[in-house]
């Protein structure tokens, strides 16, 4: 059952996956979060965890950095391990003044300056967006939590350091929210295997303003973010 990147056995993994970029993060959320939580991966200490939450099994695996890091272990949960949702629970970088830190945002679709969706759909451009039926329990969840969240439209870069400076007004003009590096690749990965996916976003930084959450608020803020996912993985 191991893949080349996962070293679980069947039946390790949760048919709903939390997803976050940092493995170390994705220890934090495990032990925070997760009753009765065990490691099922390490390799490349990309660390997997599944455990119990709100009366549900779930799972926990890090991502890495960038399209090509979550499409692979996207695609591996979706064809060797059955997961069926997936929930990006991550950063982002505001790019609208409106937007504002500690702020968490429910990416509908992604925008994207990367190759890998046209390729999917034989050079035309392909929709990423989220599954409805999640974004709206987030939506639903955040609101019995009373903690708004924004709803809209993000862009996936393929560069964390490039010119992107000169497209901001671009992008923010069509109405994207902020900046990150993963959604729209996951996004494809779920349409292409017949997967379900979400990304949940906290800004934790303003690409504008330059303005910049602490650790000790990045890590709180976060934790806000994870119970919403968690409330999403327990209706499913």
């Amino acid at each position: 059952m191991p893949t080349p990147h996962i070293s679980a056995a069947a039946g390790d993994f949760a048919d709903v996956v939390l997803m976050p970029g940092d493995p170390l993060r994705a220890r934090y959320i495990a032990q925070r979060f997760l009753q009765d939580a065990r490691e099922v991966t390490s390799v490349r200490n990309m660390y997997g965890y599944t455990g119990v939450a709100r009366g549900r099994k779930v799972s926990v695996m890090g991502h890495g950095m960038g399209i090509p890091s979550i499409s692979i272990y996207a695609t591996e949960l979706i064809q060797q391990y059955g997961s069926r949702v997936l929930i990006r629970v991550g950063s982002c970088g505001a790019l609208r003044q409106d937007v504002k830190l500690r702020e968490v945002i429910v990416a509908l679709g992604a925008g994207t300056d990367s190759k890998v969706n046209r390729m999917r759909l034989q050079d035309h451009d392909f929709p990423a967006v989220a599954d409805f039926a999640l974004a709206r329990q987030a939506v639903e969840a955040a609101e019995k939590r009373g903690k708004p969240v924004r709803v809209g439209s993000v862009f996936t870069s393929d560069l964390f350091y490039g010119p992107a400076g000169q497209t901001y007004e671009v992008h923010e003009r069509m109405g994207m929210l902020a900046v990150e590096m993963e959604v729209a690749g996951l996004y494809g990965v779920a349409a292409e295997y017949g997967a379900r996916a979400l990304a949940l976003l906290t800004v934790s930084d303003h690409l504008r303003t330059k303005e910049a959450l602490s650790a000790e608020e990045r890590q709180t803020t976060f934790d806000e973010m994870i119970e919403l996912a968690l409330d999403v993985a327990a209706a499913q």
